[in-house]
């Protein structure tokens, strides 16, 4: 777990699970198969075996590692934070069984001093197992979108039991066209980094942030990307965008009559 995560919209990281499957293009260049195999060579067994090499990268194999260990870490920091969980995996993961899950998600229950970020790019599982999970307020749920080819992983979204809802549209390679943004409370967006990162076209982004704001979503515009990410910076149209999503009030929104009763 690290305490203090370079992440721009978390704080924290946890990874009670190791390891991943490449599904979709925006998995080509993942930070997190890279750091797998530095980790592993540095003796950290945690992460062994779970990547191979191809062309001179290092890729997922399909080998996934349950942490029990770090099951309960989370419950031994009193101060609140934002722990975004399983950077270095998935934990909607074919391999990964319903009742670690379910352990996962009794941590994140009990631990109410901290906000849970679960990020995924398997919502149709989460949308699948989701009346067998307990979901409190402090869980935020999110699936990854890179291109128009996934935008249906936002209607598996909306099928969960999540409180908070939320995107993350990065590494963004494409339009995205018009959204349904309708029960979603946050959307992160932005462009790849890294070694052989793919351009990002600035009116991808704008047209996300438009419609955020349209929608009363919450935008975040995590950078630019590139090779050097730090010099590309994320200032987009003068300014950053750090908005965070704030609980949905449904009776508030939805059925506005009530309140008149």
């Amino acid at each position: 777990m690290a305490n203090n995560s370079s992440i721009e919209w978390t704080e924290a990281t946890w990874n009670p699970v190791a390891g991943c499957t490449v599904i979709s293009p925006g998995c080509t260049n993942c930070y997190a198969m890279r750091l797998a195999r530095r980790l592993e060579l540095m003796g950290q067994p945690k992460y062994a075996g779970t990547t191979r090499m191809s062309g001179g990268r290092a890729k997922w194999n399909g080998t996934v590692k349950l942490d029990v260990d770090a099951l309960d870490i989370p419950k031994r920091w009193r101060v609140g934070r934002t722990i975004f969980v399983n950077s270095m995996s998935d934990l909607f993961h074919d391999a990964v069984p319903l009742e670690f899950i379910q352990a996962v998600f009794a941590t994140m229950t009990e631990a109410k001093q901290h906000t849970f970020q679960i990020l995924t790019k398997r919502p149709e599982r989460v949308a699948a197992v989701s009346s067998k999970l307990r979901w409190p307020e402090n869980v935020w749920m999110g699936v990854s979108v890179e291109s128009q080819d996934y935008v249906s992983r936002i209607d598996e979204l909306r099928r969960t039991g999540a409180k908070v809802k939320f995107l993350s549209l990065e590494p963004l390679l494409g339009p995205l066209g018009k959204l349904n943004l309708t029960g979603i409370d946050w959307a992160i967006a932005g462009g790849e980094s890294g070694p052989a990162a793919r351009p990002m076209d600035p009116n991808w982004v704008r047209s996300i942030r438009d419609q955020c704001l349209a929608h009363g979503v919450a935008f975040h515009f995590k950078q630019w990307g590139g090779p050097n990410k730090k010099k590309a910076g994320r200032v987009l149209d003068g300014r950053t965008w750090d908005e965070q999503p704030t609980k949905r009030r449904w009776w508030t929104e939805q059925k506005p009559e009530v309140l008149a009763v």
